[in-house]
């Protein structure tokens, strides 16, 4: 996961790098919990240079190494922090559960929070605290993950995780005790990852992945809609940020079929083949065998170095940048870039707002897309992160392993830019329950061994 606009929560890339006590599961569903985003203040380019310096860096070393009223369905609202880059929504920990705002990351695998013992570093962020909770258990094992631009260290643990009117019993997390400067920022206490267990560090199941594999939800699937305000010169440092649900998909935020395309090899990142890009009309070809991780913890488009190239040679006046910058290019801003995406053999337009990362002078723009050479063996080729998702509605599948996308509606178009306040986080009763069957203490432990469950029929609350 990567944040790339002034004042975002830097990047989080999370990857864990020990053995975890994976979560039997208690699945509970009835409540939504709203998500947050929030806008970035004004800085000066320097700045801006250095948060862009640390994405592109980040990015390379995390890829290196309808009916609301049914049961199984629940809706976060989200928030969109500091102009599109990042968007985070609540989950709550413990018992009596605690809320705790978390980045919504596609592009990792694991929870972590802030814990109570974390100092200064951690600023004024919500943390966590243990002995609050009846339902902990100290895993006593270490955790710490090393950053493009820092680091976040402290112990495993597991509780009951509650989100959007789903819970989990015994859910494996990380409470961080030392992170670095700027990993995250308040109100934000963590990250949730929200790709396969493939690539769970802690060797966790995700949270997301017990409770689709457990047929808890009515359909195995999630979704995101991403609000756009980074051309929104009087946008707040909070706003809506759109929605993220758990067991369907809105109906009213896409238009048209969901065009839905196999991942990529076996799950890991959410993977997915690109053929080729448009550019001012022109195809550029990427290859055979390309893959790109869909990933909205990313801000920006990270893609190698060559490719990057011959985008930008495409775009008059445009030309590498230096200094921070590298691996950036600027171009005028006055040029409006039309760049498309194909998946699959299906090609989606992204908007020149947002190909537009920021300014630099009067007349010259830096692009979103810039060079990161990651790919290689079990790495993919491109990241691709908000700047093209808030162009479509998106669609993970759990069963059979599948990324979709659709053209979003004017319902969720009208949604860009609004002028409103950004959603709070609730916490709901828990509608439903289901119990896990154990789980390995080590190696990467199985999402398949739900025994039973009980469904009830849930009204899911909508702000």
């Amino acid at each position: 996961m990567l944040t790339s606009r002034p004042l975002a929560s830097a990047t989080v890339l999370l990857l864990f790098t020990v053995d975890i006590l994976a979560a039997s599961a208690d699945l509970n569903r009835g409540f939504s919990i709203p998500l947050v985003k929030r806008s970035p203040k004004q800085r000066d380019v320097s700045e801006q240079a250095r948060i862009a310096k640390l994405q592109r860096e980040a990015v390379i070393a995390k890829y290196a190494n309808h009916d609301r009223r049914r049961s199984g369905q629940g809706v976060n609202l989200l928030v969109d922090q500091d102009y599109d880059s990042g968007y985070y929504g609540s989950l709550a920990i413990g018992t009596p559960p605690v809320s705790y705002n978390v980045l919504l990351d596609t592009g990792s695998a694991d929870l972590w929070v802030a814990g109570s013992n974390c100092g200064t570093s951690c600023g004024s962020t919500p943390t966590f605290d243990p002995s609050a909770s009846s339902t902990f258990k100290n895993q006593s094992q270490s955790f710490f993950e090393q950053y493009g631009q820092g680091a976040a260290q402290g112990y495993l643990g597991s509780d009951t995780v509650q989100m959007a009117g789903f819970s989990v019993d015994n859910q494996a997390f990380g409470i961080v005790g030392a992170i670095s400067m700027n990993l995250v920022q308040t109100p934000v206490s963590g990250l949730l990852g929200l790709a396969w267990e493939s690539i769970s560090s802690s060797r966790s199941v995700p949270m997301w992945q017990t409770l689709a594999s457990s047929g808890a939800w009515d359909q195995p699937i999630m979704s995101l809609q991403l609000t756009r305000y980074t051309n929104d010169t009087q946008a707040n440092s909070l706003e809506p940020g759109g929605e993220f649900t758990m067991g369907y998909v809105n109906t009213s935020l896409y238009t048209g079929d969901i065009d839905w395309q196999s991942i990529a090899g076996e799950p890991s990142f959410w993977l997915q083949t690109m053929s080729f890009l448009t550019v001012q009309g022109s195809n550029i070809s990427l290859g055979s065998n390309v893959n790109a991780a869909i990933d909205s913890g990313t801000t920006n488009i990270a893609g190698p170095s060559d490719a990057i190239k011959s985008i930008y040679s495409l775009i008059p006046n445009s030309q590498p940048a230096s200094g921070e910058w590298q691996g950036y290019y600027s171009y005028p801003c006055d040029t409006k870039v039309n760049v498309e995406f194909n998946f699959g053999g299906q090609t989606w337009p992204m908007s020149s707002a947002d190909f537009e990362y920021t300014r630099i002078s009067s007349s010259q723009c830096i692009g979103a897309l810039f060079e990161a050479d990651s790919g290689g063996s079990g790495r993919p080729d491109w990241v691709v992160g908000d700047a093209f998702l808030k162009n479509v509605y998106s669609v993970f599948r759990f069963n059979p392993p599948a990324v979709g996308f659709a053209e979003l509606s004017s319902t969720a178009t009208l949604k860009n830019g609004i002028d409103a306040a950004p959603p709070s986080a609730t916490i709901g009763s828990v509608s439903a329950s289901a119990t896990a069957g154990s789980i390995r203490t080590s190696g990467i432990a199985s999402s398949l061994g739900l025994l039973s469950a009980v469904f009830v029929v849930v009204v899911a609350s909508l702000c």
